[in-house]
């Protein structure tokens, strides 16, 4: 088995694959704080609840936008699967040319799930994650990593307007039933999912005015859920694109499975 784990800024997401297929996966929040034994607990406890061994994980993938929790799982793969994890970064095969102006700027989730997707799907492609960031990336049709767009994501554009509007209050992300909202709860509701899908369709527009109108459209991210059913722009919804993306790769550079 490889254990797959995806380091985002507010949340992170494991998946154990075998044999190529994802037999369960976990999400939890993302801590910076935690020790390396805290996390070699919370790897046992999540392993012994869903059945699984310790000892049958054969190797592990780790990517990650939060550089100092990579040293911190490192440490306790070391340590509680004796294993020396494949870091996604500088130097590892992914088999994706990337064509920006310095590649190694480019996030490892964003290189993984372009590799997942091309994989999956061939190109041209569009791929948009819904995380704490909103970020929008193009594949071209010969499989080579363009570049995007980053924009901030659903959940802090919310927050931004509790914080620094005084008479904002904090709002459940969820759909209104009309875009014109009688209060300003409902008023908040659509300006923020209709406005980010506004968003969505129009950078999806331009992008395919660059690298064509037949771009196939793929979508993934915690909150995919909440703008995927509102439009009709997005053909493909991958939740786990980026697990499978990791566990690609790490069989590319020999990750044992």
């Amino acid at each position: 088995m490889i254990l797959t784990v995806d380091v985002g800024n507010t949340n992170t997401v494991l998946g154990v694959f075998q044999e190529g297929k994802l037999i369960r996966d976990w999400r939890v929040s993302t801590d910076k704080d935690k020790t390396p034994d805290e996390y070699g607990i919370l790897f046992y406890n999540l392993f012994n609840y869903a059945g699984l061994e310790v000892e049958g994980i054969k190797g592990m993938v780790i990517s990650s936008v939060v550089p100092p929790v990579v040293t911190v799982l490192e440490k306790a793969s070391r340590h509680y699967f004796n294993l020396k994890p494949l870091i996604i970064g500088p130097g590892v095969k992914t088999g994706m040319n990337i064509k920006m102006d310095n590649p190694r700027e480019v996030g490892a989730d964003r290189i993984v799930n372009a590799v997942a997707a091309y994989r999956k799907f061939g190109g041209p492609l569009i791929i948009i994650d819904f995380g704490t960031a909103t970020t929008f990336c193009a594949v071209s049709r010969e499989g080579d990593y363009l570049g995007g767009a980053i924009a901030p994501g659903i959940g802090i554009s919310a927050e931004a307007l509790f914080n620094y509007a005084a008479k904002l209050p904090r709002i459940e992300l969820k759909r209104p039933e009309r875009a014109i909202g009688k209060n300003t709860i409902l008023a908040m509701q659509s300006g923020i999912l209709f406005g980010f899908v506004g968003q969505v369709e129009g950078l999806v527009r331009r992008f395919k005015e660059e690298i064509g109108q037949d771009s196939r459209v793929v979508a993934t991210g915690g909150l995919v859920g909440l703008i995927a059913n509102e439009t009709e722009i997005i053909e493909e919804v991958e939740p786990f694109l980026t697990l499978e993306g990791l566990y690609y790769i790490g069989l590319l550079n020999g990750v044992n499975e």
